[in-house]
This record gives structure tokens, C-alpha cells and sequence, in this order.
């Protein structure tokens, strides 16, 4: 009942705590929106440019446009919320348990979606959804609605990379960036596209395999006689040996290595991208420290997240690609179907990096995959507008939490929620929220908002019954 009931206060003693005026403090908030929200957006979109190699057309003609436009959505994302909050309490004269954050959050997101590029829709799109989905769980889970399941989410993760290396064997299974990503990690040697050469007759593997070694023998002993041995020259010879020891199956289409070397060198490559990617990942911060805390700049190189993500990503190429060569030895055959197994297998891999963000991500990006599919093959009804409502009703999702059980919002998404509005999230009064039954301030430590007496509608004692106060700038202090 308690979620049905309604609390009669107003706006500034709920919401806006930081001033008494709506109109003020949708300006507070769309201000601040703004000027985070090109931050954001105009060192991402420039390196994306440096990135994709853009003529100087695009610097001087389309850059700028498209930071603005991107900026205007999350600005409106964040200044609109703040407007149907006051809009809503209003109309309703006072606060139900849906109307301080789905409420409010539902038109200002689909307003927002509407002013963003249709081409950055989709991604929004599956960002969000993949949020609320994970968001629902967890308020799932504190209801005691359902249970997880230990490894939970290596489980997801090995059923989806399972369903997505079948589509990737698959012609016609996979288009567009995913397969474009597959291809990458995996390797072109994996794609349906390649056929399968027999063997002339008499040419066994273990045969070839003795010849290109001879060559390769050859070929190493006179790169490393003149030159010193070094780690990477180490590297190169093991990797030379294993290709000269170990035969190729008749159906493998890794012409240049043997089993073993390729499933090595996938590991070895996957290995690589990954420890540099973690690692230039922590060099911006880095940065900010060497001047304060030189000793530290050694740990941007020797971290334990720089290992776990490349020992996650080397070992799911390397168990794919070894599990596929074993089935092909097993079954005498290339099927597409080695691909359910080989992909299941290498899901394990998530054991070194679990991540329940990158789970949801794949998931609900499958799902998409899966509906389109079914849209082509007219199995599906397609919804016009779908992804902007979509959206909205994720983000709408994402601030109830955010609004009345923080516990069980993604900590990097309330973190954004906070930088986004310069921390006034944080200065609702919560404590009125509890009566709802959600928890609402647990997280808060018995922050109450220091209001104005002249603008309160019910008793001082009432509103501020822990008799705590804070101001804004203490508050935003603390954060």
C-alpha cells in the first residue's frame, strides 16, 4: 500500500532542494548540463574523427554541428527531468512512488532522444536498455522476487557468445559493426566465406608441416645469428617451433600455422590488444598524478586489470579457436555447428575479467540481432519508433532507481547522474522518500536538505523530523 500512497510536499522540499524557485532550478540544472555535456562530447567526438582519418571538411563544416546536437540531447536529458518533476507534483498535488523519477524521467527522455542524431539512436538504445535490465534484476533480487545464480553472469556470457559465433559461422548471420568486431578478434581464418580445400592426394599434414618447418628453421637461424637474442626474438622462435611440430587438419583454413601455433598466436595477438587497451585506459589519470604521485605512474604498466583483460580476451580466442580444431579432428568435417560448443567453451573465459556490464551489453545486443532477424524473415512485427521508446522507458527506469533505491543502480551511472547535474542528485530529501518502503536515503547517511522555513508547506519538524541539515556546498563537498 505504501507504494501507492501519496506524500503531499512540495517540489522544493523534495526535489530542488537547493532553491525554492522550479523555474531557477530547471536553470541550475540545464546549465550544468550543458557545460558537462560538451565536455563530454567534444574531446569524443574529436578523437573519433582523428580516428576515423576525416577530411578538413569535416573540422571546419560538420565537427562543431554534431557536438551541438549531441550536447542539446543530454542537456534536455537532464534539464527536462527537473521540469515534468515540477510539472507532475503540480498536476497530482504531491509525490507518488513512480511519478519523482519514471514519471518525470519518461517524456524528458523521449523529448531528448527525438534532438539526437537517428544514427546514434540504436546505440543509446541498447546502452540503456542493457542498464534497466540490470537495474530491474537487482531490484528484483533486494525484493527477494528472484535469486542469483552464482557465476550468473559467466553463464549469460558463454550462452551468448555461444549464439553469437553460430550467427558469425553463419552466412548472412551477422552484419554490420559486430561482425566487423568478430572478425577482428577471431580472425578472418573463422568466416563461413572460406571454403574448404581438400588435400591433394599423398600430401599428409604431418609432411607439410616438416617442410614449412624446414623452411622456417632455416629462416630463424640466420635472422638470430645476427642479431642478439632478445625477449621478442625468444617469442618468435617458440612460435617458429610450434609451427614446425603438430599437423593441420584437411578442413582447418589456417594455411600458414598448425593447430597448436594458431591457437598460440590468438592468444598471444588477443593477449597484446588487451593489456594495451587497460593500459591507455589508465594513462589519462595517470597523468593527472605524476606530478603528485610519481610512484605511482609504474602501475598504469603493471596492473592487475591490465592482465585479467588480456588474459579474458587472449584465452576466449585461443579455447574458440582450439575447441573448433579439436571438433574438426573429431568429426572430419567443418561445420558451422562447432561453433555453439567452441563458443560456449570459450565463454569461461570471463572467469579472468567478470563483468556484468559487458554481459548485458553482448545480451541485449544479441536480442537486437535476433529480432531483426526475425523482422526479415517476417516472424517479428516491426514498431516504427521503437528504439526512441525503447529508450525512454530504459532511462525512465534508471531514474526511479536513481531516485528511490540508488543501491541498486549501476555505480558508474550514478556517478554520471551526479557530474551531469554538478551533484544536485544527491540533494533530494530522501528522507521523505522512505515511507515508499524502497530505502531511499540507506545510501545518504541521514542527509537532510537545510530549508528555507518561508517556503515550506508543512511544519519545519516535519520535513526535518532527524533534525540533520546540510547545505549545498556541503553537501557537494562530500560527494
Amino acid at each position: 500500500m505504501a507504494a501507492l500512497s501519496k506524500i503531499p510536499h512540495s517540489c522544493y522540499e523534495v526535489g530542488h532542494t537547493w532553491d525554492p524557485s522550479c523555474v531557477q532550478a530547471a536553470v541550475d540544472v540545464t546549465r550544468g548540463a550543458l557545460e558537462v555535456s560538451f565536455k563530454i562530447y567534444a574531446p569524443l567526438y574529436l578523437i573519433a574523427a582523428i580516428l576515423r582519418r576525416r577530411k578538413k571538411d569535416y573540422y571546419l563544416r560538420k565537427l562543431l554541428p554534431e557536438i551541438l546536437w549531441s550536447t542539446s540531447f543530454l542537456t534536455a536529458n537532464g534539464g527536462l527531468y527537473i521540469v515534468f518533476f515540477c510539472i507532475l507534483r503540480k498536476l497530482l498535488g504531491g509525490f507518488y512512488s513512480w511519478s519523482s523519477g519514471f514519471g518525470a524521467a519518461l517524456p524528458a527522455s523521449y523529448i531528448a532522444i527525438l534532438l539526437e542524431r537517428k544514427s546514434r539512436r540504436g546505440l543509446l538504445t541498447i546502452y540503456m536498455t542493457n542498464l534497466a535490465s540490470e537495474t530491474l534484476f537487482r531490484m528484483a533480487v533486494t525484493r527477494g522476487i528472484v535469486k542469483p545464480i552464482k557465476h550468473g553472469e559467466v553463464l549469460l556470457f558463454c550462452i551468448t557468445a555461444s549464439l553469437f559465433m553460430f550467427l558469425f559461422r553463419t552466412k548472412e548471420g551477422l552484419k554490420g559493426f559486430a561482425f566487423s568486431a568478430l572478425k577482428f578478434i577471431i580472425g578472418k581464418e573463422e568466416l563461413p566465406s572460406h571454403s574448404t580445400l581438400a588435400e591433394p592426394a599423398g600430401t599428409r599434414p604431418l609432411e607439410r608441416a616438416a617442410a614449412v618447418g624446414t623452411e622456417h628453421s632455416q629462416a630463424s637461424a640466420e635472422r638470430l645469428s645476427s642479431r642478439r637474442k632478445t625477449l621478442i626474438a625468444y617469442t618468435r622462435e617458440l612460435l617458429e617451433t610450434l609451427c614446425r611440430q603438430g599437423p593441420r587438419h584437411r578442413c582447418c583454413k589456417h594455411n600458414q600455422d598448425n593447430c597448436i601455433s594458431y591457437c598460440v598466436k590468438g592468444f598471444v595477438r588477443m593477449f597484446s590488444i588487451g593489456y594495451l587497451i587497460q593500459c591507455c585506459l589508465k594513462v589519462p589519470s595517470a597523468f593527472r598524478q605524476i606530478f603528485s604521485k610519481p610512484s605511482r605512474l609504474p602501475s598504469v604498466f603493471y596492473n592487475k586489470e591490465n592482465f585479467q583483460l588480456g588474459a579474458f580476451l587472449g584465452s576466449f580466442v585461443s579455447i574458440y579457436k582450439g575447441t573448433s580444431c579439436l571438433l574438426r579432428w573429431v568429426r572430419n568435417i567443418d561445420d558451422e555447428l562447432h561453433a555453439l560448443i567452441a563458443g560456449f567453451l570459450a565463454g569461461i573465459s570471463m572467469f579472468f575479467y567478470k563483468s556484468t556490464s559487458i554481459t548485458m551489453y553482448l545480451f541485449s545486443k544479441l536480442v537486437e540481432t535476433m529480432y531483426f532477424k526475425g523482422i526479415e524473415a517476417g516472424q517479428f512485427p516491426y514498431f516504427p519508433h521503437a528504439d526512441t521508446v525503447i529508450y525512454a522507458i530504459s532511462t525512465a527506469i534508471c531514474f526511479q532507481a536513481a531516485v528511490m533505491e540508488v543501491q541498486n543502480l549501476r555505480p558508474s551511472y550514478w556517478k554520471f547522474l551526479l557530474r551531469l547535474t554538478k551533484g544536485r542528485f544527491a540533494l533530494m530529501n530522501r528522507e521523505l522518500l522512505d515511507v515508499f518502503g524502497t530505502q531511499a536515503s540507506r545510501d545518504f547517511k541521514g542527509f537532510v536538505p537545510k530549508l528555507d522555513p518561508r517556503y515550506i508547506t508543512l511544519p519545519a519538524e516535519v520535513c526535518c523530523h532527524l533534525g540533520v541539515t546540510s547545505s549545498f556546498d556541503e553537501m557537494r563537498q562530500g560527494l
